[in-house]
């Protein structure tokens, strides 16, 4: 096999080790999702298989002798002597590092946006929280506590009436 298809399935092969399944899977809320991952687990798994198998292996080497006692020796060494000047170019990858940046700024625009999910999260949860202890204290609090908790309503009211606002 050439030295850069042996590359790729080693690369294919590592890549497979480093990526956390079941970690995603976690992640995964509606079954429509995980329908999706199963098929893109599948299909991953076929295509690493076929690298694996397909590409990793030598090809079988040619029995030459064979050949000549079946067909002639002069046929076979021309067929042979065309078969070993072949030369399979060698793959250079142009396309890699045209894109190399624009992943890497796309990572770091992934992290920025994680960190600013992470926050938003912890306000709302946090907001959540908030409304299930007001949920849980309304039918017994007074209007002073809650204003306690909400002083700018409290000078808004205030306002509106030292102002004899009353919302006509």
């Amino acid at each position: 096999m050439s030295g850069m298809g042996k590359k790729v399935v080693d690369v294919a092969f590592k890549a497979s080790k480093n990526i956390d399944w079941e970690g995603m899977a976690k992640l995964l809320v509606s079954d429509e999702a995980r329908k999706e991952f199963a098929t893109l687990r599948r299909t991953f798994d076929e295509v690493n298989s076929t690298l694996q198998t397909k590409f990793s292996q030598e090809p079988e080497p040619i029995d030459w002798e064979y050949y000549r006692k079946g067909i002639g020796s002069r046929l076979v060494d021309m067929y042979k002597e065309a078969y070993e000047s072949v030369e399979i170019p060698k793959f250079v990858d142009t396309v890699t590092p045209q894109y190399k940046p624009k992943f890497d700024a796309l990572l770091v625009e992934l992290k920025e946006a994680e960190e600013k999910s992470l926050k938003e999260s912890e306000r709302l949860e946090k907001e959540i929280a908030e409304v299930q202890e007001l949920k849980q204290k309304i039918s017994t609090m007074t209007a002073d506590e809650y204003f306690e908790k909400h002083p700018e309503l409290k000078k808004k009211f205030d306002d509106e009436i030292r102002n004899d606002y009353w919302g006509y």
